[in-house]
């Protein structure tokens, strides 16, 4: 069986005027990787190439660390900590961080929302010119609280209405003005996301993925773009030369960003393993390309456990 556990944030603190980010600290992290430690087997990206079948078949518990979105605070602050236990781990890039040295469309709304109230967010989005008033069903109210379940409902309406109800057009239009307004774009990429440096560190090991180019839910967008989106970090990876880069998060990993034809289009262009935030164990019945994982609270050691 696999077990796998992913992170984001490893700070510090948190603080800010509007909880947006959230994490963990350094001695949480290490925390919870000892008590993962007492209930499996630690495993690295190669390993679950090699031996996917033998794993999934497995009556041991294989443990697999993974992390989203390349930030450098998991370099400096969770890869420390890894080494020093011998815990190898899978970090997910998005390479539009890379290539065009531009700010994650997601991490502009974390950092926005960590200095602007939901409420006053919300009336900008229905201020907006062009976009008009956008209000949430029932229903789509009913699944954002279920997407965002650690958000209050004011902001996992805001999520919701980002992610998946207005296009990806819309929500990088409204956002890129607000981010230009708040932040400086530079400094954010200088200090947010890890250096071609440190990838290649991690590469050398094998321990680089992919979380596709720009972090889109690909659910959501053509065959043509999906493929696009997944070739281009692939390749990018490719161009370190020591990762086998078969592994793919899918960004927001719900069953919206990774529905057909998402995972054919994942293997066509040379992944063979999958990941969503769908939580639970994987057995040997599972996809091996829509492979479950837990977020870091749900696990043992996590705050929700």
């Amino acid at each position: 069986m696999l077990t796998v556990c992913n992170f984001h944030y490893i700070r510090t603190h948190f603080d800010a005027p509007f909880p947006s980010i959230f994490g963990v600290t350094p001695n949480v992290f290490e925390n919870q990787l000892s008590e993962l430690s007492k209930i499996g087997e630690f495993i690295n990206q190669s390993q679950l190439i090699s031996d996917i079948d033998f794993i999934l078949d497995s009556d041991k518990n294989y443990i697999l660390i993974t992390f989203d979105d390349g930030l450098k605070e998991q370099y400096l602050s969770a890869k420390p900590i890894l080494d020093r236990h011998n815990i190898p781990a899978i970090y997910f890039i998005n390479s539009i961080n890379f290539i065009e040295k531009e700010v994650t469309l997601v991490h502009k709304i974390h950092l926005l929302r960590s200095i602007i109230s939901p409420m006053f967010l919300l009336k900008e989005i229905e201020n907006f010119p062009g976009i008009g008033s956008m209000q949430l069903n029932e229903a789509e109210k009913k699944n954002a609280i279920s997407n965002y379940n650690y958000d209050d409902s004011e902001s996992a309406f805001l999520k919701y209405l980002l992610n998946f109800k207005l296009s990806n057009q819309e929500t990088a239009k409204i956002m890129n003005q607000l981010f230009l307004d708040n932040f400086d774009s530079n400094q954010v990429v200088s200090e947010l996301y890890m250096d071609e440096n440190q990838l290649k560190d991690l590469s050398n090991f094998n321990m680089l993925g992919s979380h596709t180019h720009s972090h889109f839910p690909l659910g959501l967008l053509s065959p043509e773009i999906i493929k696009e989106e997944l070739k281009r970090t692939k390749n990018y990876i490719d161009t370190f030369g020591h990762n086998n880069n078969f592994s793919i998060s899918y960004p927001y990993g719900n069953k919206e960003s990774y529905r057909m034809p998402v995972p054919d289009i994942a293997q066509e262009v040379g992944h063979k393993i999958g990941f969503t935030m769908e939580r639970g164990i994987n057995y040997s019945d599972a996809n091996k390309l829509v492979l479950k994982r837990f977020d870091c609270n749900d696990l043992i050691g996590g705050k929700n456990y």
